[in-house]
């Protein structure tokens, strides 16, 4: 399945940053550095989540605006549920002792994994926040900075939340690869 279009992309060639933008423009500047005869390969990330974007970059310029023109995101596969109010089943796997407690909850054990759920997601708001965005950075440096010198402990400074020693570890990286790296972070030191 396809993620969702990113709202920001950025498209490196080796440690080199092409561009940074929309998908489209991103595609453009992709373009353009490919029909130049360059022929580093070109990765592209969406900066929110650091998951890879495909480019496709075959044929003329023309070819890669129509192709992104009709780029839409692969819709879910339907589920059985309800629909039409966003609800869907899925298997659970609990204790007896679990089960008997939500059965004896106010309006079943769909209602109180409901609200349970909906409590727990506000109360770990921000941890989730720096959660996810700390795995976005994991997922852009493993892929583009995986064999840099200081990696892992430039991982495990940013899983710690040393901001200091992470900035420290990757200052010797190439400037474009070090520099996006610490935009990305920045949301998970926040």
């Amino acid at each position: 399945m396809e993620e969702a279009l990113p709202a920001s992309c950025t498209a490196f060639a080796g440690s080199q940053r092409i561009a940074t933008g929309d998908l489209a423009q991103v595609t453009l500047s992709a373009k353009a550095f490919t029909d130049r005869g360059e022929t580093a390969p070109v990765l592209a990330f969406d900066d929110a989540t650091g998951h890879p974007v495909e480019l496709d970059l075959r044929g003329s310029v023309d070819d890669v605006l129509h192709r992104l023109a009709h780029r839409t995101p692969v819709p879910p596969p339907r589920a059985p549920g309800r629909p039409k109010l966003g609800v869907v089943a899925r298997e659970v796997t609990l204790l007896p002792r679990h089960w008997e407690w939500l059965a004896s909850q106010p309006g079943g054990a769909s209602v109180a994994l409901r609200k349970l759920v909906e409590d727990a997601r506000r109360s770990n708001e921000g941890r989730d926040s720096v959660r996810e965005a700390q795995e976005a950075v994991y997922r852009f440096t493993s892929a583009m900075a995986g064999n840099l010198p200081d990696f892992e402990e430039a991982t495990r400074a940013l899983f710690a939340n040393d901001p200091k020693r992470f900035a420290e570890l990757i200052a010797a990286w190439p400037a474009d690869l070090r520099d996006h790296t610490a935009r990305m972070a920045d949301r998970a030191f926040a």
